[in-house]
């Protein structure tokens, strides 16, 4: 940086510190930097919880497939004993009780795949609500970049226009509270 630069820069902000006029442009600049942080925090907090609602949904569809592959071969099993010609008591004991296992686990099948669809559905929410909180982070750090324009042009329309992106942004972040 150059000595007449810096000279400049120290110029400017004594007189900045004169202008009373710009401390409420300052202060919405505070605001939203604050609420910038605040909503990417809670940005990634929604992803984090989506990640990890994935992963409990692909071990629930894995426990899935691990009891629908047992309940197969149980059946396996028991058709081909009963094809086999041994009709003593002891073989027949052994494919009934292969059979009510396979048909136990049917049951088990279908609340294991209501359980794995329920935490699917819960990845879904928390990409919705994530996805919101990102959008809302973008309007609240171009409602500061507008903002901050205002202290270079001394301009108040880019102050409003700051602060209505900015209301935006609070509105769209808030409403991923309100997602189904």
């Amino acid at each position: 940086m150059e000595p007449n630069e810096v000279h400049e820069l120290h110029e400017h902000q004594e007189r900045a510190e004169k202008d009373h006029s710009l401390r409420p442009v300052t202060f919405t600049m505070s605001l939203l930097a604050v609420l910038v942080a605040a909503c990417t925090v809670l940005g990634h907090r929604t992803h984090s919880e989506a990640i990890l609602a994935q992963a409990k949904a692909s071990d629930q569809w894995n426990e899935y497939q691990a009891k629908k592959i047992r309940q197969n071969e149980t059946q396996l099993t028991a058709d081909l004993l009963s094809t086999l010609a041994a009709h003593d008591a002891n073989a027949q004991k052994l494919i009934e009780n292969y059979r009510q296992h396979a048909d136990k686990w049917a049951g088990d099948l279908t609340s294991e795949q209501e359980k794995a669809q329920e935490l699917e559905a819960e990845v879904h929410r928390a990409e919705r609500r994530g996805s919101r909180f990102d959008f809302g982070e973008v309007l609240l750090e171009v409602a500061l970049v507008i903002t901050s324009i205002t202290l270079l042009t001394r301009q108040r329309s880019f102050w409003y226009a700051g602060m209505l992106l900015g209301a935006i942004g609070i509105v769209v972040t808030a409403s991923a509270y309100l997602l189904p």
